[in-house]
């Protein structure tokens, strides 16, 4: 198997294929870096751990690579083209018109496929102003506001933003498809879970500082504090204890 894999890597065309790749791959984890514009950095960092944990927007993150918890120009990541490709599927079932198309072939698929975009679009613009206001309701924990200007003109800017992002993220994976080693979106987001993979290892998503770890086992717990203060507490009764008897004898 591993000889197949090398002597794959010999043919120019495969070579050519998955540097295309790679090199799209790549602009894609650099996007999910770049903050959109008008919000505060600061800001942004500190509310990095609302999306730890089990929660739903910790799955939301983790689909876009980590650039929600940025607030990046793919934050959406690709999710709304494949929400937009179910519902697609979906209603292909129930209208007869999305019916028709499908049994024309390849002219009825592209039809589709462009049907698929424009919902595409729909959805990441709606889902680009409920984060909008998700993010707006983090100014309580971060300190500060994360959107300082809270308007229409910076609003729909972002949301512009956002969505331009998703519609990138699309091309790209189309074009990976085409020109690269196949199964564009597939692979983006195997890349945005790969790149989470990290962090998902690291308690509360930090590297432990030599300071924080313990040769004792039960420092790690919350409740040490409390529990060594009792432990404390209860010693200091019991060496009491026997000078107050012998004060009464």
């Amino acid at each position: 198997m591993l000889s197949t894999i090398l002597s794959a890597f010999r043919v120019a065309d495969i070579r050519k294929k998955l540097a295309f790749t790679a090199l799209l791959l790549g602009l894609y984890r650099l996007g999910s870096h770049i903050p959109v514009p008008g919000v505060d950095v600061n800001a942004v960092n500190s509310v990095q751990k609302q999306f730890g944990g089990g929660g739903v927007l910790n799955l939301l993150n983790t689909f876009s690579g980590g650039g929600l918890s940025r607030i990046a120009i793919f934050a959406l990541g690709i999710m709304p083209y494949i929400t937009a490709s179910i519902i697609l599927q979906l209603l292909v079932v129930v209208v007869p018109s999305l019916e028709k198309l499908q049994k024309e072939g390849e002219v009825g698929q592209a039809r589709i496929t462009q049907y698929t975009r424009y919902l595409t679009v729909g959805l990441a613009f709606a889902q680009s102003i409920g984060y909008v206001f998700l993010f707006k309701s983090f100014t309580a924990t971060a300190g500060q506001a994360i959107i300082p200007k809270f308007d229409t003109p910076h609003v729909f800017m972002i949301v512009v933003s956002l969505t331009a992002g998703t519609v990138l993220l699309m091309w790209m994976g189309e074009l990976i498809t085409q020109r690269g080693i196949g199964n564009g979106i597939s692979l983006m987001i195997f890349a945005s879970i790969v790149a989470r993979c990290p962090a998902a290892f690291r308690p509360g998503g930090r590297i432990p500082t030599r300071s924080s770890r313990s040769c004792c086992p039960s420092s790690r717990s919350p409740s040490w504090p409390r529990w060594s203060s009792c432990r404390r507490a209860s010693g200091a009764s019991r060496s009491s204890t026997p000078s107050a008897s012998s004060g009464g004898a």
